[in-house]
């Protein structure tokens, strides 16, 4: 090996491209499908949510009073916890140290950590007298946010911190291992858990939480599920009034992780390929190499080695090779690894805890073996079976070696070729899904703008004067030079996804039939700030207050779906659900409003669904005061060179407000798609590395088979043809070039037949 360095060097690179790659991959394959929760016995955690399916989190979450009944009458469950699932609805605002900073709270029903199993790094769980409603008094800071607000200072429990101008104990913190973001809201940062009181007050909220329960042991997923119908069942009957009473039992971690199955084992199966491929080029090479060693094999055989400890001595080098390359391939993969737990910028569950641990080694040990044992085999098995005397002869001066020769490595090379020709076919289909989906209508453009979070502080003795503060804040950035537009929202596209019910006023539906819409409350600058097109009526105004006709805007869907055959402008709406609505509140919220204005449709929940119904109310006409709103802006400029300017501004107009942090637009649009691009970008890179060893191996082979026929070369002849003949040269490659089409066209032509409506119903 030491006197064929270069070549070694090369096939170690091979391997440990190889064997990077899939250690990789089995990391974040393991992590996310097979490893189990980092909770104790996650085998009997089960999510329990609402049945809903029209109205995103509003339909599938469930009111606080549920899991207070179940807790005192179920037998199925240990033990039942919860948490607050619209918590970045809720505005918390760091100060006192420094300006005032944007932080992420959850609120968490009080035994939360301790129904998973998680003891604080630091100090405690919450204690009962914690468990308050309308305050923060106590929190649990997570481990990345105490590394970054306080540098891990070990000193932080007891200190008393200001959240929303009132004090907050410190009382926890997270150990690293558990990144509540990371497992139950991926692509989102979490800086602290807060009690989430189980009471009167949270249950007016309605639909709010998703409950968590541990099963006793030997208790079925389909027990339990029994059970609660049962237990709601009799609710139902001791209160006929009450809404809301359904519960649907799933895994646990069937619910985090099992969306993504599918995409993982595309994922395992991608670089399974690339694994193939490398172990055929490397076979190749070592064919190509083997003619150099068929005296030698010759003068040992003669000399006495039989075929059994040929075979041993040349799968022991093998083995050496592939144990270099892994050891290569594991440094790859800590690398990749490292850098997918990092990034915030994916939103998929569980990448934090991606990390190549015993269970990847133990796998690279494996891969490492099987590979050098399926490159090594070939060349063993034909080099060790050598006729000496024959070996003898090919070797001498000119001798062309024969068919019976070149087969393995031919067979090996068109293997090789086809393995790489299907998974460039399947990252070319991938990649032009990737582009449609990117190219779909949106119904905003995100190009150019950008948002602030506004959350503050000052109190407000009235609506209307928290309409008077909201109007200043968009008339001094609207005069910002360089900023075209500007407006607010408390929903941005692509993130929450409440939902509330509503009906045309004068029709009737049947139990289960309400229409059910995403509500989205703006100003007048913000539906021509998204550049949303107003298809018919007109947009709001700055006239559109609590002192006139309560108005709402609405989208395509919903103007087809409540009105089909007349025209939507100037009908009424009513909000809520009706008495005989088995899922939503049973109330009707307020009196009718009227439809001014009908626009395009708005991808709200992501690129690949469609929009629904949804609606846009005037902030104006809410009447709230202080809630927490999105400032988006338009500007021709580079957002970096105007984002000081704007800051600037809104401390001049509230200096509690925390302006550090805003975000593209068009972040938000690639967070949405962030899943789908990872595995396009692997699988992509995966093709390349493919398409780079079958042309090394492809070079190989002809280089090899050009240098062992010199002597054929030489005796042949071209009778008025010149070795560069163009019309030869043309012809031969527009048939490998048709060849090519026809061996990719139909897969292709198959994929392209799939119905995407018909796949996801079917998944």
């Amino acid at each position: 090996m030491r006197r064929n360095l270069g070549f070694y060097l090369i096939a170690i690179l091979i391997i440990g491209l190889g064997i990077g790659a899939n250690t990789s991959v089995f990391s974040v394959v393991n992590t996310l499908l097979y490893r189990p929760l980092p909770f104790r016995d996650p085998a009997r955690l089960v999510l329990i949510s609402n049945i809903g399916t029209q109205g995103g989190l509003s339909s599938a979450t469930l009111r606080t009073s549920n899991l207070r009944d179940w807790r005192e009458m179920n037998q199925s469950f240990e033990e039942m916890t919860g948490y607050f699932a619209f918590f970045d609805y809720i505005s918390y605002i760091l100060s006192g140290e420094g300006d005032p900073k944007h932080v992420v709270g959850v609120g968490v029903v009080r035994d939360f950590l301790e129904v998973l199993d998680i003891q604080p790094q630091l100090g405690r769980n919450f204690v009962e007298e914690e468990d308050v409603w309308g305050r923060v008094d106590a929190v649990i800071l997570t481990h990345e946010f105490w590394h970054r607000q306080y540098n891990g200072d070990r000193e932080i429990i007891g200190r008393t911190i200001t959240i929303n101008k009132s004090p907050a104990s410190v009382v926890g913190v997270l150990p690293d291992w558990f990144d509540y973001g990371s497992v139950f809201a991926p692509g989102t940062r979490v800086d602290f858990l807060t009690p989430f009181p189980v009471s009167d007050q949270t249950d007016g909220w309605g639909n709010t939480i998703f409950a968590i329960g541990r099963l006793k042991p030997g208790i079925t997923i389909e027990v339990a599920q029994a059970e609660l119908e049962s237990i709601n069942g009799q609710l139902r009957e001791a209160d006929p009034s009450r809404w809301g009473l359904n519960a649907l039992t799933t895994d646990l971690t069937e619910q985090i992780t099992g969306r993504f199955r599918k995409s993982m084992l595309l994922l395992a199966c991608a670089v399974g390929l690339v694994l193939l491929i490398t172990c055929t080029n490397l076979s190749n090479m070592l064919l190509a190499r083997a003619s150099s060693r068929r005296t030698e094999m010759a003068v040992r055989s003669a000399l006495g080695a039989n075929r059994t400890r040929l075979m041993r001595q040349l799968l022991t080098e093998s083995l050496i090779l592939s144990s270099s390359g892994a050891l290569l391939g594991i440094l790859l993969a800590y690398a990749v690894t490292s850098t997918v737990a990092g990034t915030q910028a994916i939103s998929i569950p569980l990448l934090a805890a991606v990390t190549v641990d015993g269970t990847a080694l133990l796998f690279t040990l494996i891969v490492a073996i099987t590979t050098g044992l399926l490159f090594g085999i070939v060349p063993a098995l034909q080099i060790s079976g050598t006729n000496g005397h024959r070996s003898l002869k090919d070797s001498s001066r000119g001798a062309s070696q024969g068919r019976n020769r070149r087969w393995a490595r031919e067979a090996l090379m068109v293997s090789e070729i086809a393995l790489a020709c299907l998974l460039l076919v399947g990252t070319g289909l991938l990649l032009r899904s990737f582009v449609t989906l990117m190219d779909v209508d949106l119904g905003f453009q995100p190009e150019n703008a950008a948002s602030w979070r506004i959350e503050t502080n000052q109190p407000f003795s009235s609506g209307a004067e928290w309409n008077a503060y909201l109007q200043r804040l968009t008339d001094e950035v609207e005069a910002i030079p360089g900023i075209e537009s500007a407006g607010l929202t408390d929903t941005l596209p692509l993130g929450r996804n409440r939902a509330w019910g509503l009906r045309a006023e004068g029709q009737v539906y049947g139990p289960g039939e309400t229409p059910v819409a995403f509500p989205r409350i703006v100003d007048s600058g913000y539906i021509g700030t998204m550049q949303i097109p107003v298809i018919s009526g007109r947009d709001f105004t700055i006239h559109d207050t609590a002192e006139t006709d309560a108005v709402v805007i609405i989208n395509e869907n919903m103007a087809r779906r409540l009105w089909p055959d007349d025209e939507p402008i100037g009908q009424n709406i009513l909000l809520g659900w009706p008495d005989d609505e088995p899922i939503g509140q049973n109330i009707l919220l307020g009196g009718p409003i009227r439809v001014v204005g009908v626009v395009s449709n708005v991808r709200h929940s992501s690129l690949e669904e469609d929009s629904g119904l949804e609606m846009y109310l005037p902030i104006m006409q809410q009447g709230g005061d202080g809630f927490a709103l999105d400032l988006v802006i338009r500007s021709e400029q580079p957002l970096e060179s105007i984002a000081p300017h704007i800051s600037a501004t809104l401390r001049g107009i509230d200096s509690t407000l925390p302006t550090g942090d805003f975000r593209p637009l068009e972040e938000i649009v690639d967070l949405a798609v962030s899943p789908r691009r990872f595995i396009l970008l692997l699988i992509s890179a995966f093709a390349l590395i493919a398409l780079f060893l079958a042309s090394l191996g492809i070079y190989g082979v002809v280089s090899y088979s050009v240098s062992q026929q010199t002597r054929e070369i030489g005796m042949s002849m071209l009778y008025g043809v010149s070795p560069t003949d163009p019309i030869t040269l043309g012809v031969m490659v527009s048939v490998l070039a048709l060849l090519s089409v026809v061996a990719g066209f139909l897969p292709a032509f198959r994929a392209s037949r799939i119905d995407p409506i018909s796949v996801i119903n079917s998944g």
